[in-house]
């Protein structure tokens, strides 16, 4: 059977992951064989664990971790993948333990972490698309979804939460909508302009699920070569902390202030400041942010 590196991190899930790793560990030497154990105490360590494994000839790595975790993984993964286009692809899979743990939610990951090791062991590589996000002369890999405008605020509050309860991330939403102010924004798509002035968010979708199960691209599958587009413009806070409920079952897209398109190619502009920038849970800012979907450029497990 094939050996399988673990990406543990411990502090996921306000640390609750290093106590559930002692509780499934013995099981997934059960149903996955041999298992090679990385900590990570930093995202930056991520890469060289990979390094290592993948040249002492391991190509699984599953994460014990949540959606910060998968972050870190999924660009370490890119750019090994890219070096390494000759050789066998490393095949990710993730165990979700993390405070918000919504990629688990698109993907349909048993939350009982036992029940989603026997979903993992039974679970096939797939192609999967990633996005792209280049700023700031940066770039960036992301699974899930990378968003522009309030979602970098509630990024912000989120993580600066020493403990995450499943509340955290509505709360953060209420207090970012209540002082938040929409940004003037152009947002082209496919190289088309589709978008001029103030807007709360623009979220750029590979996966469906953000922010502790809202669906905001309900529709959204990993394996079409598309990201789903949604804006909210900038309309009155009373309006739009109405219709909040309403991303939690995704019907928010028949909503007025809601614009929703496919798109492989996504242009933000920031007119007079820099935006806030969430990717996949991460916080960042840009004012010029160019976003690019890469088909099946990751196989996972599902």
């Amino acid at each position: 059977m094939t050996k399988t590196l673990i990406i543990l991190n411990p502090h996921a899930g306000s640390g609750r992951a290093g106590k559930l790793w002692t509780e499934v560990e013995p099981l997934l030497w059960e149903l996955l064989g041999e298992l090679v154990v990385a900590i990570t105490q930093h995202p930056e360590e991520v890469a060289l664990h990979l390094d290592k494994a993948y040249a002492s000839g391991l190509t699984r790595v599953i994460s014990i971790g949540g959606d910060g975790t998968n972050h870190a993984l999924v660009n370490a993964l890119a750019d090994l993948n890219a070096r390494n286009p000759d050789g066998p692809p490393m095949i990710y899979g993730n165990l979700p333990i993390g405070s918000g743990r919504d990629w688990a939610r698109h993907q349909q990951i048993p939350m009982d972490i036992r029940q989603a090791a026997r979903w993992i062991a039974e679970a096939k590589p797939q192609p999967t698309d990633i996005g792209l996000l280049t700023f700031n002369q940066k770039r960036k890999h992301f699974l899930n979804i990378a968003s522009a405008g309030l979602s970098g605020e509630v990024d912000r509050r989120v993580n600066n939460q020493p403990v995450r309860r499943p509340w955290t991330f509505l709360q953060a939403t209420v207090s970012s909508i209540l002082q938040h102010q929409p940004q003037q924004m152009q947002v082209t798509v496919d190289g088309e302009e589709w978008f001029e002035g103030e807007a709360y968010l623009v979220a750029v979708a590979n996966g469906s699920t953000f922010g502790h199960g809202m669906k905001i691209a309900p529709h959204a599958q990993t394996d079409d070569g598309l990201f789903e587009v949604v804006l909210v413009k900038g309309v009155s806070r009373p309006r739009i902390l109405s219709a909040l409920y309403r991303v939690y079952d995704g019907s928010h897209l028949t909503h007025p202030a809601v614009l929703y398109r496919r798109a492989q190619d996504v242009r933000i502009l920031g007119h007079r400041a820099s935006v806030g920038l969430d990717l996949d849970g991460e916080h960042a800012s840009g004012s010029e942010m160019h976003f690019s979907i890469r088909p099946g450029l990751l196989h996972m497990l599902m």
